[in-house]
């Protein structure tokens, strides 16, 4: 059961959420079956308020994964970013080399054998609540990867073997896919956004280092799949954190390179939430200078971990702050994107993220949670609430109902 730690009660998320929490599932009021669209003051479009999803609330059997997405509604939450790996689904190159006692948990997927049950654990829960989904494929198998010591994942060899994973990805989740043939829920929400890597212009997610011209080709070719399975699906490029208007300006320069994706992603971590709106400010520039100012961008990792005083891994993270910096630092920048929204061409953003394990002297990112879990045990955080009282004020909504799309104004 979850359990809600010492936060500030809130009289707009605090009657409908401590219920959610404390109880171990969403115990929603008489009237929040509805789904009534936002109303006419609501400020930002449907799915603009995302949550990064990762270990230790999914994969993980052990946790009550739809229990989770019902709070992250009641919290505002309308898209999640999530880890589609590659490395997980297809660790083997043909069913000969699968052992014989694993044979059972893989499907045929272009010849392939290829494991699709987080995937659709994930999916399941997301698409009943309503929630739009952005998948980050990452990470190749060892059949197809190339790596360097220091990195944490592998590449792909060739571009080839990734973008036949990305078109099985859109067969199946896609709006004509294979698993809404047996989905068994009413609210049905395909996958029309596919992001292709993650942090490329970083070591330890691309150790081949210039990564513009290869990285392009892996995007060119993903762009080719996704769209021969689904022709209006939007590709998103990789996340970028660090100086990622001059590597934006970078791919660019490769030629074609601006055909290839239909949205910008950055990661703007920063010190001050101020600071948020520059980065995104500095990509805006460089798109509108390369003639792509009609494009998008989604700020698709937004955090502050609370790891002061809990880790000795903080070297190079000046964002790093307290439980109480972290709220702050959430409140004061959600109105800042949504005040910025038009400006920017700011589509979305996604905190990072829901949860995290918070064990001493992890790595930093570990304390970014909005709860800190043990055990299957979520306590919340003073961020939380931060977090869902700005996430339903930018919507327009006092509460949620069990739908994204629903609102209780």
């Amino acid at each position: 059961m979850p359990t809600l730690g010492p936060v500030t009660r809130s009289r707009l998320i605090w009657p409908l959420l401590i219920a959610a929490l404390a109880a171990g599932a969403v115990a929603w009021p008489a009237h929040a079956g509805s789904t009534r669209a936002k109303p006419a003051g609501s400020r930002v479009p449907q799915g603009f308020a995302g949550m990064v999803v990762d270990e230790p609330v999914w994969p993980d059997p052990w946790i009550n994964l739809q229990k989770q997405v019902d709070a992250m509604v009641a919290s505002g939450v309308e898209s999640l970013r999530v880890v589609f790996d590659w490395s997980a689904a297809q660790p083997y190159q043909s069913w000969n080399d699968v052992p014989a006692n694993q044979k059972a948990r893989f499907v045929n997927a272009g010849g392939v054998p290829t494991d699709f049950t987080a995937f659709d654990q994930l999916v399941t829960a997301a698409s009943r609540d309503g929630l739009q989904v952005l998948p980050v494929v990452l990470a190749a198998p060892k059949w197809d990867g190339q790596n360097k010591k220091g990195a944490i994942i592998s590449i792909p060899k060739t571009p080839g073997p990734y973008a036949a994973f990305v078109r099985a990805l859109v067969k199946r989740y896609g709006p004509t896919g294979s698993f809404w043939q047996t989905y068994p829920y009413q609210t049905r929400v395909p996958i029309r956004m596919w992001q292709i890597w993650n942090e490329p212009n970083i070591y330890p997610f691309w150790p081949f280092q210039p990564f513009e011209a290869r990285y392009v080709a892996l995007l060119a070719a993903s762009r080719k799949a996704i769209r021969s399975v689904d022709p209006t699906a939007k590709v998103v490029l990789a996340g970028m954190p660090n100086y990622s208007w001059i590597n934006l300006q970078r791919i660019y320069k490769i030629p074609g390179a601006r055909n290839q994706f239909d949205v910008v992603a950055i990661h703007p971590y920063t010190k001050e939430p101020r600071g948020v709106i520059t980065i995104l400010g500095y990509v805006r520039q460089a798109m509108n200078q390369a003639g792509d100012t009609t494009k998008q961008i989604i700020a698709d990792e937004i955090s502050w971990p609370s790891s002061i005083g809990k880790t000795n891994h903080n070297t190079g993270y000046d964002f790093a702050s307290t439980e109480s910096g972290q709220a702050q630092k959430i409140k004061q920048v959600l109105p800042m994107l949504v005040a910025n929204r038009k400006r920017l061409g700011l589509a979305g953003f996604y905190y990072y993220d829901w949860a995290g394990q918070e064990r001493r002297n992890d790595l930093a990112f570990d304390f970014a949670g909005l709860f800190r879990e043990s055990d299957g045990q979520f306590m919340a955080k003073p961020a939380w609430v931060s977090f869902a009282e700005g996430t339903l004020a930018m919507e327009g909504c006092h509460s949620k109902g069990h739908n994204a799309a629903s609102c209780n104004p």
